[in-house]
């Protein structure tokens, strides 16, 4: 590390030293030939700095002999550094008078900082950065030349004849040259800078080809008279860059300019096209149609819309960043086309939300307006049939006059019944739909479906049950053989076991029937009556009923015929029981008649046992 930073020190002394003696030679001061001794009187350091800064720094020592007086040379010029700004760190007079060449070696670098790299600048960075960037992009189209840094960057000299050949390509032939000469291609470098672009030889050979690290100062020192030398070559190329770039701005502003216009006469057409659309949109008059548009105008609005709102953002930018380009590098602010600026734009976009406001309203009034009409609708079907359902039962009621005139009466309003069920079936369609348009009140009648449909099957009920009552009325007319007890209790009978209502009799219907009246005949035997009463009637109808009866009754006279039926109720016991009786399915009348004529004793459990053979002896006695 030692020899390291002592060969450093000494490339920089003496690189210093070349430099220094550029400037004392150029206004005809002899040179010197030592950092430490030359310097330590303060008188060189003066000259220096009056060359440096341009200016004279009054009387001074020009031939001290005392170390006071050097130490006053020496004070002055570090006090006129100082006056331009030039940072000193660690050092004094006495440091240059004693010879502290670390030191001195120090404040070099800093006035050649100062004096010659601090005025290098490119793209606003530092001195260092700035001269290694301009290194960089001049010798950057030569694929051998890399430049990293102001050392190991240089070591091979293809760098530096890279920096001649790119300004002064007449001074040597890049191609041509042996890029593994190291020596050869610095020592090339050093002469033809030299002896053709005034470039003094500040570094020797071997301080960069045999250094395993060049001092970075020496180089970056050396490097700048580069620079300089060619500033004013690169002028010309500035002038090119200032004009290309300016260039590339109004290519960008014209860019820019054009996609803005395209894009905001694109909006404007399409803003135009949705509300022209909107416009010559026409309602069918159905719920569907009109939810249909609402969705369709909600999907627009989550879709469409916001991509319009994005792309007026963007166009509104787009605008601003142009007019902050023209205002930066001064030029004259944009005026869009007649039509397309952003005022018109937002006019426009004003435009679209009335037109948005517009089509909701349409929309929203074209629903109420559609669910009204179903309100209506259904309540004009549904008071009719209420109307026409009530005119019915009326007429129902009001039948009267002889058996056979009611009877065509009713038969009349049983032929109106399925056109009243056609006009229910468009009550329920007509609900049906104000369900799809969820239409839940109405103010234009108190009758639902379900109301109307439980009314029409109450009449229907009523009609058939009338149509029975006087069929059976005729046949019971008929019957002059059974007294009106008999009718009474046979027709009762009848209605009790007509579960379905029908008017007709199932075969165990018709069996339950015949044991409530204390009827009992075996299964086998009860088969074939209903199979021939089924055969001669069509079916076990009240007629064949009451003529079935006709016939038992005029053969149950007999008091063996009664003992056999009793015998069959008590199952062949010499009693029966209550429960026997419910289970013959006897009418509630005639078990309680039985209950109190039939003597009786009680069983184990206190339930009553009926004597019903000695009940018979005594009333057929």
């Amino acid at each position: 590390m030692e020899s390291l930073e002592t060969r450093s020190r000494s490339v920089q002394e003496r690189t210093f030293c070349k430099w220094l003696n550029t400037k004392l030679e150029s206004n005809g001061y002899p040179p010197m030939s030592s950092l430490v001794k030359d310097l330590s009187d303060g008188v060189r350091l003066i000259q220096l700095m009056e060359i440096m800064g341009d200016t004279s720094l009054g009387r001074y020592n020009k031939n001290p002999r005392m170390r006071v007086q050097k130490a006053e040379n020496v004070n002055k010029a570090l006090e006129f550094i100082t006056s331009r700004g030039v940072k000193l760190t660690n050092i004094g007079p006495e440091d240059i008078i004693d010879g502290n060449l670390k030191l001195i070696l120090g404040m070099i670098w800093t006035l050649i900082l100062r004096f010659t790299i601090a005025d290098i600048s490119e793209e606003g960075l530092s001195a260092k950065e700035g001269l290694l960037l301009w290194c960089q992009r001049k010798t950057e189209p030569y694929k051998e030349v890399d430049v990293q840094d102001f050392s190991l960057s240089w070591s091979d000299g293809l760098a530096l004849c890279a920096l001649i050949h790119r300004h002064r390509p007449d001074l040597l032939d890049y191609d041509k040259l042996d890029k593994t000469d190291r020596h050869g291609n610095t020592r090339l470098a050093f002469t033809v800078a030299a002896e053709h672009l005034n470039i003094p030889q500040l570094l020797e050979v071997e301080d960069l080809c045999d250094s395993n690290h060049p001092d970075e100062r020496s180089v970056m020192t050396y490097i700048a008279s580069f620079f300089h030398a060619f500033s004013s070559m690169d002028q010309a190329e500035t002038v090119s860059r200032r004009v290309e770039k300016f260039a590339e701005l109004m290519q960008s502003v014209w860019v820019s300019r054009n996609d803005y216009e395209r894009r905001v006469r694109f909006l404007l057409s399409t803003l135009s096209e949705t509300q022209a659309q909107w416009s010559a949109t026409a309602f069918s008059g159905s719920y569907a149609d009109a939810k249909q548009q609402e969705a369709d105008f909600t999907t627009y609005k989550q879709t469409t819309k916001r991509t319009w709102v994005t792309e007026r953002q963007d166009v509104a930018t787009l605008f601003g960043n142009v007019q902050t380009k023209l205002k930066t590098y001064g030029l004259r602010e944009y005026v869009p086309p007649s039509g397309l600026a952003l005022s018109d734009l937002d006019q426009a976009w004003k435009n679209l939300i009335a037109s948005e406001a517009s089509r909701s309203r349409a929309i929203n009034a074209q629903i109420r307006q559609i669910k009204e009409s179903l309100r209506k609708k259904y309540a004009d079907l549904a008071n009719d049939f209420e109307r026409r359902l009530h005119t019915m039962s009326s007429e129902l009621t009001a039948i009267e006059g002889t058996l056979e005139s009611q009877q065509e009466q009713v038969q009349e309003i049983q032929t109106r019944l399925p056109a009243l069920s056609d006009l229910l079936a468009s009550v329920a369609r007509a609900e049906a739909e104000c369900s799809a348009a969820n239409v839940e009140e109405n103010d234009y009648t108190v009758f639902t479906c379900q109301d109307l449909e439980f009314e029409l099957e109450l009449l229907t009920q009523s009609v058939a049950k009338k149509i029975a009552f006087i069929d059976n009325q005729i046949v019971s007319r008929n019957m002059t053989n059974l007294t009106p007890a008999q009718l009474e209790q046979f027709e009762s009978t009848f209605r009790y076991f007509d579960k379905d209502e029908t008017n007709t009799l199932n075969l165990s219907e018709m069996t339950a029937a015949l044991a409530s009246l204390g009827i009992i005949y075996s299964d086998e035997d009860m088969v074939f009556i209903f199979e021939d009463l089924t055969a001669a009637y069509g079916a076990v109808t009240f007629e064949a009923f009451i003529n079935l009866l006709v016939d038992i009754t005029e053969d149950q006279t007999s008091p063996e015929q009664l003992r056999d039926a009793f015998r069959g109720i008590a199952t062949d016991k010499p009693f029966v029981t209550e429960l026997d009786l419910r289970i013959a399915h006897l009418p509630p009348s005639a078990i309680e008649y039985l209950r109190e004529a039939m003597p009786s004793t009680s069983n184990e459990a206190g339930e009553p046992e009926y004597d019903y053979e000695r009940w018979l002896d005594d009333v057929f006695a």
